[in-house]
């Protein structure tokens, strides 16, 4: 009888938002955890296809999301460039009629994969 080997890696979506919309701009913190939603809902459909959404969607019980922290508006966008640069597929959100960066999403991801471009930035507090 053989023993069956391990599953497939769990999957994690991070999001990344801007710590200053609410420490330094006054944005309530329910519109920073709806900026965090929009960027997750949007990276979620842009890549509905992927088989690692798909999976990730199929264990709605299981889910996990890591949300970090960017300082600002700059620090988020270069991190969008690097990940475009390391073909890492993901959603920047720009708020409109604001028309600002506040927030991305990764589609959902093996943490191995992903964690080593994000692993300067912070747990959101």
């Amino acid at each position: 009888m053989s023993v069956p080997g391990p599953g497939p890696p769990a999957l994690v979506q991070y999001v990344v938002v801007r710590g200053d919309l609410q420490r330094g701009l006054g944005w309530p913190l329910g519109a920073l955890v709806a900026q965090a939603c929009h960027a997750s809902t949007a990276a979620l459909h842009l890549f509905h296809r992927d088989p690692n959404t798909e999976r990730y969607l199929q264990e709605l019980d299981t889910m996990h999301k890591v949300v970090l922290e960017a300082a600002d508006e700059l620090i988020l966008t270069k991190l969008s460039e690097t990940l475009k640069e390391a073909n890492i597929d993901h959603k920047l959100w720009i708020e409109q009629p604001e028309n600002v960066a506040t927030c991305l999403a990764l589609k959902p991801y093996p943490k191995d994969q992903v964690q080593r471009l994000l692993k300067k930035l912070r747990l959101l507090k």
